[in-house]
């Protein structure tokens, strides 16, 4: 009796085990799938989420699951353009930074969006206009503390007892934190893998001349990309990567 209640136990645990790993992996491939930019309109309504594998577009009595393209992107403006052409459908995707009001909502958006679309090789070509905003990263939604700054790790000689260290609130982008010596806020300007601090504002305290504050905001303003792994966020721009902030729970 003894054997057969411990054969159950241990049958049920390695159940458990097994389906905690495909609920992880589960949860895994759907993050991957998150969409980084949707869009929508009205008259009629439709709506668009592009994500790393997959286009999709979505009207009351239709849905299309294009592939994934890498957009064409225009030389003087923020302008992209994805084109994507299956057996069954054909579509013009127009992204284009400019500030755009739901005609239902009066909701405003930073992106314009228009879509040049026909079901069938037959058919003719429908447009349909309408707004759209890039998804920021769930992931930069933390607290950083500095840890290296302009290819340096950096000390008490550069900051003091306290380094510099900033939240991310990636849901509204914006971001606040502490720069050295004073206090600081800002907002993010967030695309697929582009991310800019813009519109920092610091209090006005009597620092340190020796402190690096100063180089650290100043490198904090020319930021262009970023990437995200082992706890830490890197922030670079063409000539490389210019800090690096630690996770701190």
């Amino acid at each position: 009796m003894k054997k057969s209640i411990f054969f159950g136990i241990l049958v049920l645990t390695i159940l458990s085990c097994k389906t905690a790993s495909v609920s992880k992996t589960t949860v895994a491939n759907d993050t991957e799938k998150l969409p980084y930019f949707k869009a929508s309109g009205t008259e009629p309504f439709w709506n668009i989420s592009i994500s790393e594998d997959q286009i999709v577009y979505k009207t009351p009595d239709d849905s299309i699951i294009l592939p994934y393209v890498k957009p064409i992107f225009a030389m003087d403006s923020n302008v992209k353009l994805y084109r994507v052409k299956t057996e069954s459908a054909e579509f013009t995707i127009q992204i284009s930074q400019q500030e755009c009001q739901n005609e239902m909502s009066g909701e405003v958006s930073p992106y314009k969006v228009s879509v040049d679309y026909r079901k069938n090789k037959t058919s003719a070509f429908e447009n349909f206009k309408g707004c759209g905003q890039y998804i920021t990263d769930y992931r930069l939604h933390d607290i950083w503390v500095l840890e290296e700054l302009n290819g340096k790790k950096i000390s008490s000689e550069d900051f003091g007892k306290k380094f510099p260290m900033i939240e991310i609130y990636a849901s509204t982008n914006k971001f606040s934190g502490f720069s050295g010596c004073n206090q600081m806020n800002g907002a993010l300007f967030s695309e697929k893998e582009k991310l800019r601090f813009i519109n920092i504002v610091t209090t006005e305290m009597m620092c340190d001349n020796s402190y690096k504050e100063t180089e650290y905001i100043t490198t904090l303003q020319n930021i262009t990309s970023y990437s995200i792994g082992e706890n830490r966020l890197i922030l670079s721009n063409p000539s490389g990567k210019k800090i690096i902030f630690k996770k701190i729970d």
